[in-house]
């Protein structure tokens, strides 16, 4: 089972954060605390979830903070459920685009963002409806990281399973319960194309290449950068994996990192398509 890993971006107006849950009580006391804290920042908030949207309001109104979001017109539900058909396989370039428009909206408004607490759980049933939603999560993170939204991503974990809700943790900055051992976000101080936080080691070796694959990582002047800072600890397996990455994409993999052994790691396999850079 995945460590839960908690650290990450202290708390602030553009988070992104995956919440792993068993009971559905759960999943809505931590969305009425995140919502209002957005309420609190001026945001517009937006929860999406299981139910009609009569029931949403009620699950919402149980917090007065939210109560008065409501009442004054700062908080939307929308239901999950009349939102997508069964089965839908959401287009992670259309879905980022609508939220971007509702962030506009929303400052048009005269909120200072938007927050959104979604429980995504009937959008990740089928393989190819998992896929999508875990390049949207990268991609949606990316926008998060440059603009005033930020979200809470829900996921049942014994609907899904802790492997399911493992594929998408990893795609955000900080997540809770069901967690992965590593993330790798797009929240990244020098303007990195990615940044990579935790422990790349044997429980990682089949989500890895994975989540490499979904996040995308582009070319820039013939390199990817990635801000290994909050990197703990990293095996020649993953460096392997990270290297063929690279070579699949006729491109070299820039790895900015604290640690010692990645650069004596990949002298030794003789790996030309990373190279390991120290980081202050």
């Amino acid at each position: 089972m995945p460590t839960e890993r908690e650290s990450g971006p202290p708390s602030r107006a553009r988070d992104h954060v995956c919440r792993g849950y068993r009971r559905r009580g759960e999943f809505v006391a931590h969305a009425q605390e995140f919502l209002a804290e957005g309420l609190a920042a001026g945001e517009r908030v937006l929860y999406v979830a299981r139910g009609d949207e009569a029931a949403l309001v009620g699950q919402l109104r149980a917090d007065e903070r939210c109560e008065e979001g409501l009442e004054r017109g700062a908080v939307q539900v929308a239901s999950v459920d009349a939102t997508y058909t069964t089965g839908a396989v959401v287009d992670p370039a259309g879905q980022v685009e609508l939220y971007a428009a509702a962030t506009s909206a929303a400052l048009a408004a005269g909120f200072t963002g938007l927050r959104v607490a979604a429980d995504a759980t009937s959008l990740v049933r089928t393989p190819a409806q998992l896929d999508a939603f875990a390049r949207y999560e990268h991609l949606v993170d990316h926008y998060m990281a440059g603009h005033p939204m930020s979200a809470m991503c829900g996921y049942d974990l014994g609907e899904l399973g802790d492997d399911v809700v493992a594929q998408l943790a990893c795609m955000h900055p900080t997540a809770y319960e069901g967690g992965a051992h590593f993330h790798l976000h797009a929240h990244t101080p020098d303007g990195s194309a990615a940044a990579l936080e935790g422990d790349l080691d044997l429980e990682s070796r089949g989500l890895w290449p994975l989540a490499l694959e979904r996040a995308g990582l582009r070319s820039e002047g013939g390199t990817i950068a990635i801000d290994a800072t909050g990197l703990d600890f990293v095996d020649h397996r993953s460096l392997i994996a990270l290297a063929g990455y690279a070579e699949r994409h006729a491109t070299t993999v820039v790895l900015r990192t604290r640690l010692s052994t990645p650069a004596r790691l990949v002298e030794l396999l003789d790996l030309p398509a990373l190279r390991v850079e120290r980081a202050a």
